[in-house]
C-alpha cells in the first residue's frame, strides 16, 4: 500500500463517483520517491555516453561527492529488481539495447564495487536507458513512470470498488497516530 494508492483509495471512498479525482489524488501524491528517478537516470546516462565516461570513474565520483546513485537501491526488491531485469531482457530481445543500456549495466557492477555492497538496479535506470536508446529525450523519460503509476492506481481503484478499504485505512492511520496538542 504505497502512499499514492492509499490517497487514491481514500479519495474514492469519500466520493465513489469521482474516479478521475481519485486517480488525480494518487498522482499528485507521487513524487520522485514513488515515481522513481528515471529522468535523473536519463541525465546521468546521457552525459556519461556523450562523454564516453568510464562507469567505475563515474561511480567513484558520485560516491566521493556523497551522492546517491539514481536508479540504484530499492526497499523491497533485493538482491534484484525483477522489473528492471525484465526491461533489460526485452531490450535485448527486441534489439533496443544500445550504449545507454550498456552503460547502465556497467554501472550496476561499478556501483556494487564502489559502495562495497550490492545495490539493486531499480526499474528507473532501465526505463531511462532503453528510452534514450530508442531516441527519446531525457525529459520525455519522466512520462513513463507517471503512466505506469496511473495504470497501477486504476487497478487499485477497481479493487476498491469491489472491496472497499479506504475508510479502513483512514481508521487505521488515525489509530496509529496519537494526537499531541501544540505546546502553548
Amino acid at each position: 500500500m504505497m502512499p499514492t494508492n492509499v490517497a487514491a483509495r481514500m479519495t474514492l471512498s469519500a466520493d465513489p463517483n469521482a474516479l478521475q479525482g481519485a486517480v488525480a489524488a494518487g498522482i499528485l501524491g507521487a513524487g520522485p520517491v514513488v515515481l522513481g528517478t528515471s529522468e535523473e537516470c536519463a541525465r546521468l546516462l546521457a552525459a556519461g555516453v556523450a562523454a564516453n565516461r568510464d562507469p567505475g570513474e563515474l561511480a567513484r565520483e558520485l560516491h566521493a561527492a556523497g551522492s546517491r546513485v539514481p536508479g540504484f537501491g530499492h526497499p523491497v526488491h533485493r538482491p534484484l529488481d525483477p522489473r528492471a531485469e525484465r526491461i533489460l531482457e526485452l531490450a535485448d530481445e527486441r534489439g533496443a539495447a544500445g550504449p545507454h543500456v550498456l552503460l547502465a549495466r556497467a554501472l550496476r557492477d561499478a556501483v556494487a564495487e564502489v559502495w562495497d555492497r550490492p545495490l539493486p538496479m531499480n526499474v528507473s535506470m532501465p526505463i531511462a536507458a532503453v528510452l534514450l536508446d530508442l531516441g527519446y529525450s531525457e525529459t520525455a523519460v519522466r512520462a513513463v513512470p507517471i503512466l505506469a503509476r496511473t495504470a497501477g492506481l486504476l487497478a487499485h481503484l477497481a479493487e476498491e470498488e469491489e472491496r472497499p478499504t479506504g475508510f479502513l485505512l483512514a481508521g487505521a492511520a488515525e489509530a496509529a497516530v496519537e494526537y499531541e496538542p501544540p505546546a502553548e
